[in-house]
């Protein structure tokens, strides 16, 4: 990175400070790694769960589709931010370009990871609701096809509303050349200025200087809504839970340590997002309101953004994936089943599988999803 010749250049697109360029070039080179290593078991571990689920045919199941579908978008998101890391140090003519579109791309990808883990809360409070409509009315617990139909409508719009708030910064910074200098921003949300040189008209650098406004407040807003959003549905959920119990007009120890496990769950899931986040939230929001660079905070949530944010596959894959009761369950079956590798016992185990299936079904429905 080029320092600007004259004090006018500490502005908002500026990026400066008394470190050298081989320093920060070395400092990005251990970030390079680091951002490596935790993409790298985010992408094992959101793996694993579409791999379990894919081969025990549990993607289609209401309880699993959400979750599938948010490992589904972790992958992604990491794979693309694994793309910018091996970017990272080579050289080529169209490195500034390729390096903007994939910053963009990432952020489409992170915003529907957003809406996907809002979806999964969502789905869960939903389903708690309606077993206990089901429960009052004395009828017995369908997903309605109104209800399926709604959540394939989520699960599209969760992809298609973030492609269509990052079109503007497709469209307007290639056509306005905003990736200059851009080949340091291949490793995950760099949201360093722009260091457009004198060649730049004003009205290039204003046009530019509003992408990236917009595009660093609908990175805020998105991430406040989803946060505030996970917050609201936990407690209600926690509420519905204590209603649900009050309705059997029982509480025992296992009715006391599901609602431990659900208060536990309220604290957990936005705990979870906050971490994960939490460094990419204040440094956009230091660079946004600060108009000079503060080297040393720089590097503490750079190094903080690259253990945190890329490690939300994985994170996200143990808090909402292999803690969550359907997988539990399918993980006891395997441990039975090792047992049963007989042909007489296979051949029984088929014949079996669909009142175990609804016996299942039945368990479920006393008990939510947490």
């Amino acid at each position: 990175m080029e320092h600007l010749p004259s004090a006018q250049g500490r502005s908002s697109w500026a990026w400066r400070n008394s470190t050298s360029t081989e320093d920060w070039t070395d400092f990005y080179m251990v970030l390079r790694w680091i951002q490596f290593s935790m993409v790298i078991l985010s992408i094992v571990g959101s793996g694993s769960i579409i791999v379990y689920a894919a081969l025990q045919q549990l993607v289609r199941h209401p309880e699993i589709r959400p979750l599938f579908y948010l490992s589904l978008s972790d992958l992604m998101l990491g794979v693309c931010w694994l793309i910018g890391v091996l970017l990272y140090g080579e050289s080529f003519s169209a490195q500034s370009i390729a390096c903007y579109n994939l910053q963009v791309m990432g952020q489409v990808l992170y915003i529907s990871s957003f809406c996907y883990t809002l979806n999964y809360t969502w789905c869960l409070y939903s389903d708690l609701k309606s077993r206990i409509h089901t429960m009052v009315t004395n009828t017995s617990y369908l997903l309605t096809e109104g209800t399926g139909r709604l959540s394939r409508i989520i699960i599209i719009l969760s992809s298609l509303i973030p492609f269509l708030l990052m079109v503007p910064v497709f469209c307007v910074g290639n056509g306005y050349t905003c990736y200059a200098n851009y080949s340091n921003s291949c490793l995950l949300l760099h949201t360093g200025r722009l260091e457009l040189g004198s060649s730049y008209s004003k009205v290039h650098k204003s046009t530019c200087h509003i992408v990236y406004l917009y595009s660093t407040i609908i990175f805020l807003i998105t991430f406040f809504f989803t946060l505030l959003g996970l917050v609201i549905l936990l407690i209600k959920t926690r509420i519905l839970y204590k209603k649900l119990v009050t309705l059997t007009g029982f509480l025992g120890d296992q009715q006391w340590a599901k609602i431990s496990v659900i208060e536990r769950r309220v604290f957990l899931y936005p705990t979870t997002f906050l971490f994960c986040w939490g460094p990419a939230i204040i440094l956009a929001m230091v660079k946004l309101l600060i108009p000079i660079n503060v080297a040393s905070l720089y590097v503490v949530l750079y190094v903080l953004q690259a253990f945190t944010a890329a490690s939300q596959g994985l994170l996200n894959c143990i808090v909402y994936g292999w803690t969550q009761r359907m997988l539990q369950y399918m993980q006891q079956k395997a441990r039975r089943d090792v047992d049963t590798q007989t042909p007489l016992l296979r051949s029984q185990k088929r014949s079996y599988c669909s009142m175990q299936t609804s016996d299942m079904e039945n368990q479920l429905t006393i008990s939510p999803a947490l």
